[in-house]
């Protein structure tokens, strides 16, 4: 199939960015969207042209670094999929495809399709984890875990941190990454000594870095890769009214 491309290129973060039309011939179908691009890359260097900057590393799915916005959606049309994970058969022959990074202040852009995810290393590392003694590893089914709660919490660890659901909120808000961080220690025994404290640390982290507020459009639910639910906006909020009481 043959396409159009306009692509987002933007040398550095201190200059201004603008979209570069290029044509994509020849393009198979059963090609990933990464591949396309690996294609289009190849083509700019033979004609001693910048290629055009990129994240990615697994192509499972699985580490999150690849995320752009394809038409307007954050990572592409295809539903619970991560850019590395769509095909060009979801593409028509003769398609014009509009390639731009995540749009978020904390998100600066260092290089065309590459944004500076480390607001939410930050984040992690505020609260991401738990710091109470375990001991030794235990026996297994030491410390019984409801299965209703097993199953939120790794449904709730699924988040591959990605930054799509921030890409894709009007806000610009980072609650479904943060509940989901939030949620996942918090539902299980050990990660109870500090819920509270997590919290907090992690969502007022949040609010430095620059995050907008949630306002409920799920907007962000809607382009996860691991459809990763709203709920857990819900539980965070229930979690934060807790320990804003304590605080006090």
């Amino acid at each position: 199939m043959d396409l159009i491309l306009h692509v987002w290129r933007q040398a550095s973060p201190a200059e201004k960015g603008r979209f570069v039309r290029y044509e994509a011939k020849d393009v198979s179908e059963h090609a990933s969207f990464l591949e396309m691009l690996d294609i289009v890359n190849e083509r700019l260097t033979e004609r001693a042209e910048e290629p055009i900057a990129f994240e990615h590393d697994c192509r499972e799915g699985i580490c999150g670094s690849c995320g752009i916005v394809i038409n307007g959606y954050a990572h592409g049309p295809q539903h619970g999929a991560a850019t590395c994970q769509l095909h060009m058969r979801h593409f028509s022959d003769g398609d014009e495809i509009w390639i731009e990074p995540w749009r978020a202040k904390a998100f600066p852009v260092i290089k065309d399709l590459v944004v500076d995810r480390s607001a939410f290393d930050r984040i992690m590392q505020v609260g991401g984890f738990i710091a109470a003694r375990t001991g030794s590893a235990p026996d297994a089914n030491a410390i019984p875990v409801p299965k209703d709660k097993a199953d939120l919490a790794m449904d709730a660890a699924a988040c591959i941190g990605c930054g799509a659901c921030v890409a894709a909120c009007p806000n610009a808000s980072a609650m479904l990454f943060v509940s989901a961080k939030v949620c996942h220690l918090g539902l299980l025994p050990q990660g109870q000594p500090e819920r509270r404290e997590r919290v907090l640390r992690m969502i007022g982290q949040m609010d430095a870095e620059g995050f907008g507020s949630c306002t409920n459009h799920a907007e962000c639910q809607a382009a996860c890769p691991k459809e990763i639910s709203v709920d857990f906006i819900a539980r965070l909020n229930r979690d934060l009214f807790g320990a804003a009481l304590t605080a006090v």
